[in-house]
């Protein structure tokens, strides 16, 4: 059974860093993909980053250069650093995986989740 689990959510003002962490037993992350994504209230999911098997990560286009992820594949944890927060990346944020070499963007290609965590970053 493959379990997520998120930890490091929290409140932090605009400008700051935070640092995610995922996880992960069920699977081994290191011939998994795993990724992240967030809902913001109102708002559908969206993908934030990923990290493929072989250890490449892509993010989307509007976290380049601020969110950044990495692994570790003896603890078996995937970690989200964040950077420059703003208002608007307050959301709860998801660890995802999937069995496959490679990742998606999409949230329909993740059949794992985890329960989220929290994030509000405040003006």
């Amino acid at each position: 059974q493959v379990q997520l689990v998120e930890s490091g959510g929290g409140l932090v003002q605009t400008g700051g860093s935070l640092t995610l962490s995922c996880a992960a037993s069920g699977l081994s992350i290191g011939s998994s993909s795993i990724g992240w994504f967030r809902q913001a209230p109102g708002k559908e999911r969206e993908f934030v980053v990923a990290i493929n098997w072989s250890g490449t990560t892509y993010s989307a286009e509007a976290m380049k250069g601020s969110f950044s992820t990495t692994r570790d594949k003896d603890k078996n944890t995937v970690t989200l650093q964040m950077n420059s927060l703003k208002p608007e990346d307050t959301a709860v944020y998801y660890c995802v995986a999937r069995n496959r070499a490679y990742g998606s963007k999409s949230v329909d290609d993740w059949p794992y989740w985890g329960r989220g965590t929290q994030v509000t970053v405040s003006s």
